[in-house]
């Protein structure tokens, strides 16, 4: 029988593998992102962020940046460390893909990959920031070229026959169509090379399409789709351990602590209820992978987290960069 035995969360964000100095070249980016949204959930610019009378000044001072630099090299090695002893034969990664291995042609709600082998995408055709942030970044998502990621396709295939039992409508994907040009992204890549270092099991990639209308799962659904997914494990006849990990997220490209404290302390509380009602206004862009942590929390339903860290970085002075968020579950 196959049995949960971990639950991570985990930011996936650039500012989680390059050093701090090397976060200016988001904030250059951010000056000029036109997917911005401010604390309310409203779409704005830049611009609108500096006239908004909050500034940020001290928390994107360089010497902060190196501190929470350091603060989140040692939550994730402390993930990290708990995933090893955790011994899991299967590592489930719940995240989202942003046009690395689909596009707007075939854009699924929910997707699950059974294939044996699975290959990342590259930024090779990317121009994001320059070449040595790129670089470092690539490598850190596995997206420097394409790497094999070894998968479990007969649990996969045991999840989706169950899924789909219990209602939950699914695409199921065994192969990836155009390897040359599409493959797996950011939010596998890095839970591989940097969480599961010193973990050798495959991987059962889950995919949630929370960042393009009009078929972006509701807070309720996703909760939902969690707690069936941890009842498709729980009946699994397949002898494994369990590992569930949520990539991406919190709050980004604004910063937005109240949106962040709002999702862990339901988080923490175990009150599966709090984030079904978070409004999906809130949930845009970057913001949007808080998705996946709620499908998570469906998953260790009424649970509450065992620990958890959060990082709130500021790049600019007018609130822009993310909330770095991890948990875990045991």
């Amino acid at each position: 029988m196959a049995r949960l035995v971990i639950g991570l969360g985990s930011s996936h964000s650039p500012m989680v593998v390059t050093d701090a100095p090397m976060w200016e070249q988001r904030a250059i980016s951010d000056r000029s992102n036109p997917d911005l949204y401010d604390l309310e959930g409203n779409h704005c610019t830049y611009e609108d962020l500096q006239r908004s009378g909050k500034t940020y000044i001290r928390e994107c001072h360089p010497d902060n940046l190196c501190e929470q630099a350091k603060k989140v090299e040692a939550s994730l090695d402390r993930l990290a460390a708990h995933l090893e002893e955790a011994r899991p034969d299967v590592v489930l990664i719940v995240g989202d893909d942003q046009h690395e291995l689909f596009d707007a042609s075939n854009q699924p709600a929910i997707s699950i990959f059974c294939g044996e082998r699975a290959s990342t995408h590259t930024f090779s055709n990317r121009n994001i920031g320059n070449s040595e942030f790129m670089n470092v970044m690539s490598e850190g998502y596995m997206m420097d070229r394409h790497h094999d990621l070894n998968c479990d396709a007969s649990f996969a295939l045991d999840l989706i026959g169950h899924l789909i039992q219990a209602g939950i409508d699914l695409t199921a994907l065994s192969e990836v169509s155009h390897p040359e040009t599409h493959g797996f992204g950011h939010a596998y890549g890095f839970v591989v090379k940097r969480l599961m270092r010193n973990v050798k099991a495959p991987i059962v990639p889950l995919m949630l399409n929370t960042y393009y209308p009009p078929n972006q799962p509701t807070p309720t659904r996703c909760y939902a789709i969690g707690e069936a997914l941890r009842g498709a494990i729980e009946a699994s006849a397949l002898e494994r351990r369990v590992a569930v990990v949520a990539s991406g997220g919190l709050s980004h490209f604004v910063t937005n602590e109240p949106l962040d404290t709002r999702v862990l302390n339901a988080l923490r509380s175990g009150d599966g209820s709090q984030l079904c009602e978070i409004p999906e206004k809130l949930l845009q862009a970057g913001s949007s992978e808080i998705r996946n942590w709620i499908l998570v929390a469906g998953v260790f339903r009424q649970r509450p987290l065992r620990w958890a860290d959060y990082i709130p970085v500021y790049r600019t002075a007018a609130g822009t960069g993310v909330g770095l968020g991890f948990a875990l579950w045991q």
